[in-house]
């Protein structure tokens, strides 16, 4: 809370290229979006990627850790007037500056009522902020779980709140090992989004214990400390900022591997949908996919967009991690 709060006060006061976002190209839809945000608000941002998944219309989102608001007023706009995001965050100067910006943002929409709410309060604990069970469509998170000592109890409240079918879209700093006790207490470097940082392999048996389905890589890019006294400190161990999505799959929806066919119809992503690193859809094309990737389709936001039939021989080769 110090750290966001009080010692930074602009995205340049921070100490490593961990919060910053990377340079992979913005759909002009969200670009467009970006650029109808607050300049306070985008200010004093400090993700490490960018968490807007496709096929958003109408939908539910809850933004954990939303600091002062930057990617809930970009939602706010890609999820319509129908649409709604909620953001929640533990740094309560964070949330006055969201907070403040609420009639700016709608007047600039064109929206006759708010379709944006902020919290104070902590993502292992939702239900204190009244968050209920199965309301939310999708839940993101933009570089803050690694600050949660209990990142299982993180996963385990958005899976609680995610209705069935529901994802959680979220960018965060993985590390190539455990982290030792001296990184763990080094308190720049949990500033700094690094010591809080979960081993890689960890992520999965969490979402596997919590109930979600395996995560699925979206991007990933590795992070430069540039700074000789926390490299020195950090020893071998290297990072990289990921974005992976999970999603919350009805037990009785995996039936076994088909075949899909995307039908072009998500705004932004006509030609090809790039799902994850390991599939990109086109407009028309019969796609082989794994039992998973088929569950996942059929029970989610996205099902509508999809022609799914059973089959296909290839489908089970393309699993594991990129």
């Amino acid at each position: 809370q110090d750290y966001y709060g009080k010692e930074l006060q602009k995205s340049e006061d921070l100490k490593t290229n961990a919060c910053i976002t990377t340079a992979r190209p913005l759909p002009k839809v969200v670009r467009d979006a970006l650029e109808r945000v607050h300049e306070e608000v985008v200010a004093r941002y400090y993700g490490c990627g960018l968490v807007i998944p496709e096929c958003l219309s109408s939908c539910r989102i809850l933004d954990l850790g939303s600091g002062s608001g930057r990617d809930c007023y970009l939602l706010s706009q890609l999820v319509g007037e129908q649409g709604h995001v909620t953001g929640i965050d533990m740094t309560q100067g964070q949330v006055e500056v969201a907070k403040k910006h609420i009639a700016y943002h709608m007047d600039k929409f064109g929206y006759r009522k708010p379709n944006v709410e902020f919290f104070h309060g902590y993502m292992e604990k939702l239900g204190d902020a009244g968050l209920a069970d199965e309301s939310y469509d999708i839940v993101i998170s933009n570089c803050v779980i690694n600050l949660a000592p209990d990142k299982t109890a993180v996963l385990r409240e958005a899976f609680r709140v995610l209705k069935p079918g529901g994802e959680m879209y979220f960018s965060d700093i993985y590390a190539s090992q455990r982290l030792s006790e001296t990184v763990r207490k080094h308190r720049v470097l949990w500033g700094e989004c690094l010591a809080g940082a979960l081993y890689w392999r960890d992520l999965y048996s969490i979402a596997e214990e919590v109930g979600f389905s395996p995560p699925r890589l979206v991007t990933a890019s590795p992070i430069t400390i540039g700074n000789k006294e926390l490299e020195g400190i950090v020893g071998d161990c290297r990072f990289v900022s990921a974005t992976f999505r999970l999603f919350k799959v009805a037990g009785g929806s995996r039936a076994g591997p088909g075949q899909v066919i995307y039908n072009g119809g998500i705004v932004g992503h006509e030609r090809e949908l790039v799902f994850d690193a390991n599939f990109t859809f086109k407009e028309g094309e019969v796609v082989d996919v794994d039992a998973e990737m088929a569950a996942i389709l059929q029970s989610s936001r996205f099902a509508g967009e999809f022609l799914i039939q059973a089959g296909g021989d290839n489908a089970a080769a393309l699993q594991g991690c990129c």
